[in-house]
Formats: structure tokens, sequence, C-alpha cells
């Protein structure tokens, strides 16, 4: 979810009025998500790399990040929607680090769509994790893809068939490296604050006209 700040910057507001037009925008694209039917949803909210942004600017995030969870989980457990969390969000504060674990719960019962958020998530540190937790328990040999998936933060999701970058930028940025492997790709102009239901809507026709070989023919 890229180009809150340029998005801000645009119309001569500050960064935060871009991280809360940004807001806005997952509110949009989880509803249409869920109305298309869409199994699951991942939004890279905050990565192990944001820690170096100014502090003010970080506890803006966080911020922003209380107020979604306190006010859209009732929406979220009554649209049937399960919520996890895929990166080391216990580096967060005692009492935001609490607001995560409760919305967890709450929505733990729940069937419907599965609303995915990264936060404090880098792909390569997830691997590094992942290397570290299987060679202290079993041979190197023994190692195989399926132990991998296993150990990754999204062990249990369905496999990632499309990753979608607003604002223009075209690299993953160290999100879902594993998972991507083969999983279609898109990059789009729009900024981030300006995505909405149609967009999304978009992007899965250009998915859905893609052929997918796996390496085959």
């Amino acid at each position: 979810m890229d180009g809150n700040g340029r998005w801000a910057k645009q119309r001569h507001l500050p960064r935060l009025a871009g991280h809360r037009a940004g807001v806005e925008a997952v509110r949009r694209v989880t509803r249409a998500a869920r109305d298309m039917g869409i199994e699951a949803l991942t939004l890279y909210a905050f990565s192990s790399e944001n820690w170096r942004r100014p502090a003010e600017e970080v506890s803006d995030l966080m911020g922003l990040l209380r107020l979604f969870i306190r006010s859209d989980l009732a929406e979220l457990s009554r649209e049937n929607v399960r919520l996890r969390v895929i990166g080391d969000y216990r580096a967060f504060s005692p009492d935001l680090v609490a607001l995560v674990d409760d919305a967890i719960a709450r929505t733990a019962s729940n069937t419907g769509p599965l609303l995915a958020i990264a936060l404090n998530y880098g792909a390569q540190a997830e691997l590094a994790g992942v290397a570290r937790r299987l060679a202290a328990r079993m041979p190197a040999e023994k190692i195989d893809e399926a132990a991998i998936e296993a150990e990754l933060d999204t062990a249990g999701l369905p496999p990632l068939d499309l990753v979608i970058r607003t604002s223009g930028e075209q690299r993953l940025s160290n999100f879902l490296l594993w998972q991507s492997a083969y999983a279609e790709l898109l990059f789009v102009d729009t900024l981030w604050p300006d995505f909405d239901g149609q967009a999304l809507s978009d992007a899965v026709a250009v998915f859905a006209r893609r052929q997918r070989r796996y390496g085959g023919l």
C-alpha cells in the first residue's frame, strides 16, 4: 500500500493526512474484497524497515493502527471476517499488542474471508527465522519446501495468487518473497489513498487474463 506520502504532498498536506486517507482506502478495499468473494487479502501495513522513519511518523502510524482496530473490529466481526497478523507485532508497545491479540481472538471463530495484516514484517527476517528454527530441530537433509512453508508466518493461509503494488513503484520491498515465487505481480500508478473497489476489480480482471504455467507449457 504505497503512496500515502506522495498523495499528501500533492495536496500540500502533512504526511499524516496521507496515512489517514490510506486507512480509508483500507476500509474501501477490504469491503470490496469481501463483496467480490476474495478468499484472503493481505495488507502490508508496517514493514520491519519502517522503524527507520522519523519517530513522530512511526508514532502517528501506531496511533492509526489503534484507531483502525478500535473502530473497525466490530464491523469485521459482524461481517464474519477472520483477522490474522503476520510479522513480529509483539515488538510494539504492550497496549497495542493487547489490542491486536484481542482483535485476533475475537475473530478467530469467524468462517468468512480472511484479512491478514503485515505488521513489523520483513520477508528476509521471516526466512532467516524459519532457517534457525528448522536447523535447531531437524537434520538438513530433511528440510524441504513443505517444511519451510509450515514455518512461515503465512502458514495456513491460501497460496498467494496476486501481488498488487500501488504508486508506480516496481519492486517487492521485502514482502512475501517466498510466497511470491509463482504469484502474479501487478504494479499500478494509482496512489494508495485513491485505490478503491473499482481499482481492485480492475486488478482482478487483469489477473484473470494472465496464463499461469508454473514452469510448464
